[in-house]
This record gives structure tokens, sequence and C-alpha cells, in this order.
């Protein structure tokens, strides 16, 4: 009978994608470990959303080392708590290299880094989608034996204990009921503009779903509310919620809509994992794929995004809303 672990760290300090993605590894986590302490070192934008999950007793957050001093401090941290096992998700450079600076003596590990006890080998693990990657990793380390790996067999995400706590609104007496809506997600990829449906599209397409009787709910960053001034004036009447949504709120509303359109961006796997029939906007580049959201999900390629015709996404549209 193998010894239970006491202490576990799990690191993610990805993208937002990366981390929704990786909430499934990190639930079988805590599923194959269950009185473990589990620690997670992730980014300090995704420690409100990793706290609040049911995964982990700590959260340790702060940006990847950058110095020195970065490094020797993340470093010391790690031989001071003592961790029996380390789930790296990430399996990043950066990772690879912080297992190489614990070395002679790291805590038994399971990535990607030379040298680790629990090495992730497959020569093929980039051409796997993150979710069946992470879930074969699992297997490697001897806590998912029956782990998803065939592609487009591991299932989406589990975000129900967001939904549970969030509260549905209340009815107000006399009032119409709300009609449904189709949440949009016009901006991210900000270095990347050529990686975003052109708005211009995006407001047509608001102006089709508002004639046939759906609101318009748009999401983003602050910095991302010109994109949906742009889409209110051709549209109409669509609610700008751009730089005041967290991200348990973003599962919240994709929980609740009807459609949710969006370039391949972190919220869109969040809308996704949380139950929303979704269309993800990607370009068509050889990985594109293996990091796309994953549920109900229709992803529409192209070459370059500003080919992909309103029309062909309505019709997507059209396959996925209510009858």
């Amino acid at each position: 009978m193998s010894k239970e672990l006491k202490k576990i760290l799990v690191i993610q300090a990805g993208s937002i994608g990366q981390f929704v993605l990786s909430l499934a590894a990190m639930k079988r986590i805590r599923q194959a470990h269950p009185r473990a302490r589990i620690t997670l070192f992730t980014r300090p934008q995704f420690e409100g959303l990793a706290k609040t999950s049911p995964y982990f007793n700590e959260v340790e957050s702060e940006e990847r080392p950058i110095g020195p001093g970065d490094w020797l401090r993340v470093r010391a941290w790690i031989k001071r708590e003592k961790f029996e096992r380390v789930y790296d998700l990430e399996c990043s450079r950066w990772t690879n290299a912080l297992f190489a600076m614990l070395r002679p003596f790291p805590p038994v590990w399971s990535g990607t880094a030379f040298g680790a006890r629990l090495r992730h080998r497959n020569p093929r693990r980039d051409e796997m989608h993150t979710l069946e990657r992470q879930a074969e990793q699992l297997q490697v380390a001897g806590i998912w034996p029956d782990a998803p790996v065939t592609p487009g067999d591991a299932p989406a995400p589990d975000l129900s204990w967001i939904l549970r706590r969030a509260q549905e609104p209340r009815p107000v007496a006399g009032a119409q009921a709300p009609r449904p809506f189709v949440l949009m997600v016009p901006g991210g990829v900000e270095n990347r503009p050529e990686k975003r449906w052109p708005v211009e599209r995006y407001a047509q397409l608001a102006r089709l779903l508002r004639e046939r009787g759906y609101d318009i709910v748009i999401i983003g960053g602050p910095q991302e509310s010109a994109l949906a001034r742009h889409i209110q004036k051709v549209a109409g009447n669509a609610r700008d919620l751009t730089g005041r949504t967290d991200f348990a709120q973003i599962a919240v509303l994709g929980a609740r809509c009807v459609l949710a359109v969006g370039n391949n961006t972190g919220p869109m796997h969040l809308i996704a994992a949380a139950g929303a029939p979704t269309i993800a906007v990607v370009e068509d580049e050889p990985d594109a794929l293996l990091t796309a959201p994953r549920g109900h999900v229709a992803v529409l390629q192209a070459r370059s995004l500003d080919q992909l015709t309103v029309e062909t996404v309505a019709t997507a549209a059209n396959s996925l809303l209510p009858r």
C-alpha cells in the first residue's frame, strides 16, 4: 500500500484559458488525495477564483519569477514547505527551470521536466488537447488509471461549485419575464488583433439576433469598452458589462445565456464549461484546436478571420439556439 501524501503543490500560472482547462485535472488531484494539504501556485489574477474552489487548502500567488532574487525566493519557499509531490500542470520553460533549480533533491515531480520521477514522456503530448494531455499526465502519475486520453473524450471542467454559489435573480412582481440573452466576447488576444473576428461582424450579428427577440450582453476587459459601444451603435440596446465582471460572474452569465459567441480567449473557456451553447471563432492555425473551449461548442475556423462571414456564424447560431 502506497504512503498517503500529506503536502502537495499544484502549479498553474499560465493564461486564463490554461487555468480553466486545468480545473479538470485539479479536481482529479483533489479526489486522489482527499486528506492532503494541497497548495496552488498561480498568478494573482486567478487567486480569488482558486480560493473559492473546493480543490485547495492554500493559494500562493505571484507573477512568474524574473530576476535571480525571484527565482531564489520561490525555490526557498518550495524547499521550506517540504512538499512531497508537485503536479506541474503548466509544463512550461519556467516550471522546468524551477525543477532544475530544486535538484539534486527535488520533490517527486509530475510534469515534463527532465529528470522528474513522474515525467510525462509521450513525445506527441504537444499534439493533444490540454484536457486529454493533462489526463494522461495524471495517468502516468498513477492517480487516474482510466484517464480519458482519446481525442475529444475528456469532459469540460466542472464549474458546478461556482454556479451553486450564485443567487438566482429575484422575480419582480408585475414585471415582464426577462428576454433570453446572447453573450458576446468580441475582445481578448490584445496583442494579436488578427485573432479577433472584426467587431463590425459582431455588431451585424447582434442586430440580427435582436431582431429575433434576443437581448445582447457584451463582456470583456475595461479596455474593450469601445468594442461594446460599436456593437451598441449598430445593434441598439445591447448591455455593456465590459470591465464589470470577474471570472465567477462570467461563468454565471455563461450558465444563464442561450448562446455565447466570442474569440478564442480565456472567458470563452469559462462560458463553455458553465454549459452555454458556444461559438468559438478561431484562426485556422495548426495548434488552435488544442486549446479550444470544450463543451457544447461549435468551433468556426478561417485562415483569416475577416473572411468569416456573418451568415456563416448566424447559421451556426441557428443550430445552437433553442427552437
